[in-house]
């Protein structure tokens, strides 16, 4: 068998995107915006938002892409660091295509695991 599994939850329901637009709490940077709020139990679950305002569909993609991509790599060290699991919703900012994965990597270590250290 292969050991490629996705290790989060995709969030696709409108309901739980709201739900944590209200009620996370927003870490904003230039690259993204981050709602989190903890969960009982499971996987950490992800969600991603790309307004019109990033760009084409191909920007828009990329900066799926780029998010996603550095959340995988930021998974790990998240379950590392604090037994709790999070929904996580990034919203895409008109910068974050032209951005490389490792930047938007190293500010989501820098902005979202002290405020999941605070949680947690």
């Amino acid at each position: 068998m292969s050991d490629f599994r996705k290790r989060y939850v995709v969030i696709k329901s409108n309901r739980d995107f709201t739900y944590l637009f209200k009620k996370g709490e927003a870490v904003v940077n230039y690259g993204f915006v981050c709602y989190i709020k903890p969960r009982r139990a499971g996987k950490n679950r992800l969600g991603i938002v790309t307004g019109k305002k990033v760009g084409n569909a191909v920007k828009r993609n990329r900066a799926r892409r780029i998010i996603r991509e550095a959340f995988r790599l930021l998974d790990p060290v998240i379950k590392e660091k604090t037994d709790r699991r999070f929904d996580f919703v990034f919203v895409a900012r008109a910068k974050t295509p032209t951005l490389k994965m490792q930047q938007i990597l190293s500010l989501m270590k820098k902005n979202i695991l002290p405020k999941l250290n605070k949680a947690g």
